[in-house]
């Protein structure tokens, strides 16, 4: 079995295959011309194919008689044997027979065996004449063995190596007449194979009729490997979008955006479309420091923000992170706040600024609506927070309240930015095409510049208005349910927020690993991976991070090193299993960059269409891990949107900490903006 990416010959790279060696033509290019004798250069002018398959003629039972033959023949002529008589039926090819070989060297008897053999061509040997006949025969077979356990030594010596194992464990099953008949020469083989292998544990396994009852096993294994392999795409296939369901989705998202800007449909709507009351981005004359939180996961962050304008333009940042404790995720809203206002006392401290008042950004990264740029109502937890006293209030609120809890200092609360949004004011500040923000991280969320006509809640007709998707939703209405799997249903319902964010929970980081790990186990029940042994291990909820599904679908990664991964997670694999395993991250991963692309396909089409231009430039301001780190989930995305949406040039700009920088250049613009209006 060899290693697929040594197999030129073959497409892929992965897995293994059988390889049959014909190894009976090696030496036709004189490789062994040092170790073949007069006698072997004979036995192949004789042959019906003289210069080919001259090792196969060193060692196998067509020919190890008709070599003794040969010795004994030119031993008479020197008279070294049979007083130098000679008898037609000695010189006759072909009337010493390899089976004679075998009875001459059997346990009883061998000599008398001998003298029967000579006798029968037409010979009257001696004692001594019957001796040296047993001896050749020990000589022929035993060289013939010693060949092949040095071939076969090479090839474990290769599977070992390509395996990288210390010690190799192998089975190797043999057949055929000369291993099964004659009475010595497996056990020679065997003990030459394991001294010129000491590190390989190797096990020989006779074959029972292996040429008949072998091909039918080839076939049952091939039967079975593709009546599995055609199981395993049925249960795939439904997580395989066309282009038409594609177009689908794009077509719904545009609706649903519609239902959720207008006032009429807003209540109902899932995708909320919320205004942020942000409508500028930044002009290049904001100057000063600003304070920005980031809280969006487990993880939250302090920022200091240095902004600086004219020659010396630029963004110069500090920041520090502190964990979020799950007991305080699930607490009360007092004990969250209070835990947030601690970790900002703690990063002024570390900057030398205790008791400074700066101008704050906080980048509150949860579905909220917005009635002005400081304020904004929680309408739900999502990623996993569940603090009591929190939804349907004010954030900014409850942090102010926080801060006067504690009486140490006081800041300027400006700007409550989604993270979304602070991703498209950080690439906006790059480029001035960027309209659109888009997070593919933990969550899944888009942002974009919107007509003010169309902004229904939000009252006045005149330029733009960043609008806040709150795209996880889409499909929370039954949408998407023709295009939603047992997978995502399974997924959907042990989580902490059952039938919310169902879009988000096909797309984004926190769920695609729980979507591959539902597969696996799928595919472990009906017997078509792990050889249907479900571990404790892939039981376990959240076992299977999304992290793993990028370094499994790498490019760079061989197919020992998914292995590898797959054993850290508790689960012992072959590498079909490996390979089984890397088709299901491909599908799942690739159908989140697809169905991403389609709703971002469905916004950059909308502002084309708003501006009544045939053609339309943007950028779109794109961060979080998945984006940045998955090996292929860029590329699937970009292509998808490229394909859907013809008529829009979109290029793509990676923010630089967008939640944080982001959420300090709006409030950079909020500040310029409110200095120039008491001016």
């Amino acid at each position: 079995m060899e290693e697929m990416h040594h197999i030129d010959t073959v497409e892929g790279d992965e897995g293994r295959m059988c390889i049959n060696m014909e190894w009976g033509a090696f030496g036709d290019d004189g490789v062994l011309d040092d170790i073949r004798t007069e006698f072997d250069h004979e036995i192949d002018m004789g042959s019906l194919n003289p210069g080919k398959q001259l090792f196969e003629k060193m060692i196998s039972g067509m020919y190890m008689g008709e070599l003794v033959r040969l010795i004994l023949v030119k031993m008479a002529k020197e008279e070294l044997l049979f007083g130098g008589k000679l008898s037609p039926e000695l010189l006759a090819t072909g009337r010493f027979e390899t089976k004679d070989v075998s009875d001459i060297e059997g346990e009883k008897d061998g000599i008398r065996k001998a003298r029967e053999v000579l006798v029968r061509l037409g010979l009257d040997p001696t004692q001594e004449d019957c001796v040296a006949t047993h001896r050749i025969c020990q000589i022929v077979s035993t060289r013939s063995a010693n060949l092949c356990a040095a071939t076969l030594a090479a090839v474990l010596r290769r599977i070992k190596e390509n395996k990288g194992e210390e010690r190799l464990r192998s089975t190797i099953g043999v057949d055929g007449s000369v291993y099964k008949k004659h009475p010595h020469f497996a056990k020679r083989l065997h003990k030459t194979v394991r001294r010129l292998v000491p590190d390989c544990d190797v096990r020989f396994l006779r074959s029972e009729d292996g040429s008949g009852k072998g091909a039918a096993m080839v076939t049952a294994v091939a039967h079975r490997l593709a009546d599995q392999h055609r199981a395993r795409q049925k249960i795939l296939e439904p997580l395989k979008l066309s282009r038409e369901q594609l177009l689908e989705v794009k077509r719904r998202m545009k609706l649903e955006m519609e239902r959720g800007l207008s006032k009429e449909t807003h209540a109902i709507a899932p995708v909320k479309m919320l205004p942020t009351y942000v409508c500028a981005t930044p002009d290049g004359t904001e100057k000063g420091d600003f304070l920005a939180l980031d809280l969006g996961g487990t993880n939250f962050r302090v920022l200091l923000v240095r902004v600086r304008n004219g020659k010396r333009r630029g963004v110069e940042m500090h920041n520090k992170i502190y964990t979020i404790p799950q007991e305080v995720m699930h607490g009360t809203g007092d004990e969250l706040f209070d835990h947030i206002v601690q970790c900002i006392a703690d990063f002024l401290e570390y900057m030398g600024m205790k008791g400074v008042s700066l101008p704050l950004g906080f980048t509150f990264s949860f579905p909220c609506k917005q009635n002005s740029l400081d304020e904004s109502i929680l309408l739900q937890w999502t990623k996993g927070f569940k603090a009591s006293g929190c939804e349907g209030e004010d954030v900014v609120t409850l942090l102010k309240e926080a801060i006067h809890r504690r009486e140490e200092f006081d800041l300027d609360v400006v700007a409550v930015v989604n993270d979304t949004v602070g991703t498209m004011m950080t690439c906006g500040y790059e480029d001035p095409h960027c309209e659109v923000g888009l997070i593919i991280g933990t969550g899944c969320n888009a942002c974009y510049m919107e007509e003010m006509r169309n902004v229904e809640l939000v009252e006045g007709e005149e330029g733009r208005m960043c609008v806040n998707m709150e795209w996880g939703a889409f499909g929370d209405n039954g949408c998407l349910e023709d295009l939603r799997t047992e997978f995502d249903v399974a997924v959907d319902e042990l989580s902490l927020n059952a039938g919310k964010q169902r879009f988000e929970k096909m797309i984004s980081g926190m769920y695609l690993g729980e979507i591959v790990r539902n597969i696996l186990i799928d595919f472990t029940k009906r017997g078509l991976l792990f050889r249907g042994r479900i571990s404790e291990r892939l039981k376990t909820r959240g076992i299977f991070e999304t992290k793993f599904l990028s370094q499994i679908e790498s490019d760079r990664l061989a197919l020992l090193q998914v292995r590898a991964i797959l054993q850290h997670l508790g689960l012992e694999s072959t590498c079909d299993d490996s390979i089984i395993v890397k088709e299901v991250c491909t599908v799942v991963a690739r159908r989140a960059a697809q169905l991403c692309g389609a709703g971002l396909a469905a916004v950059v089409d909308k502002i084309r269409e708003n501006r009544g231009l045939d053609t339309l430039k943007v950028t779109v301001g794109v961060d979080g891990t998945l984006y940045k780190l998955h090996p292929h989930f860029a590329k699937v995305m970009h292509a998808t949107v490229k394909d859907l949406a013809p008529k829009c040039d979109v290029s793509f700009l990676e923010s630089e900490d967008g939640s944080g920088k982001g959420a300090a250049l709006i409030t950079a613009v909020a500040c310029r903006i409110r200095e120039a209006g008491q001016r």
